[in-house]
């Protein structure tokens, strides 16, 4: 008996948990989870939040044995090019786990492959497809292959892998706003919004 789950392309994987609701009280019990793990993993959010935007889900993936491996958090809001709906999921992860791979609808465990694949494409003098700050660092984004109704950025942050994973895919230039992200492990502002649960948190992704 171990409490990974078995999954048909990847093997063996962390279990992700979701929480049914969201509040300032949920995403305090998320992180201190994370806190008495070995290694903090960092739970990304855009702050300030975007005009209109709001928290909408939070999640992680570890067990008993290794604690917390992975976190995700999703805003969801006014689409930043035709003001339909909008949904964004943030995930960091350590290597080998494949929650980021997961959402953005990518094969394997890790995004090295296609993030090589990117890097190879933009040529080596080409900048990112993106810039955003990550704790205070000038963090840059790869746009990877995904299905078409997404659009899937990768990064490096922390020491972890950082996804960008936003639907639909042109609420991926919500990404080019100068958006800042803030590890809520370091502090929840308590002026943070929240709104009804992200469908795709809840497995529409």
């Amino acid at each position: 008996m171990h409490s990974s789950w078995r999954c048909d392309n990847c093997g063996d994987v962390p279990p992700f948990h979701v929480a049914e609701h969201i509040s300032a009280e949920i995403v305090g019990a998320v992180l201190r989870e994370s806190a008495s793990s070995a290694e903090r993993i960092p739970l990304w959010c855009p702050w300030p939040l975007p005009s209109g935007w709001m928290v909408t889900g939070v999640g992680w993936s570890g067990d008993d044995r290794f604690g917390v491996r992975a976190t995700a958090l999703a805003c969801s809001g006014p689409e930043p090019l035709g003001g339909g709906p909008a949904d964004l999921v943030l995930i960091a992860e350590q290597p080998g786990v494949g929650l980021g791979t997961r959402f953005a609808g990518i094969p394997g465990i890790d995004p090295g492959h296609l993030l090589s694949e990117a890097l190879g494409e933009r040529g080596s003098h080409a900048g990112p497809h993106a810039k955003i700050r990550a704790a205070g660092h000038p963090t840059p984004l790869w746009c990877v292959k995904s299905p078409e109704d997404r659009s899937a950025y990768v990064s490096e942050a922390k020491g972890m892998w950082l996804y960008a994973v936003a639907w639909p895919a042109s609420a991926g230039y919500l990404l080019a706003e100068h958006v800042v992200l803030h590890d809520l492990s370091e502090g929840v502002p308590p002026e943070l919004l929240f709104g009804a649960p992200s469908p795709y948190l809840h497995g529409r992704a």
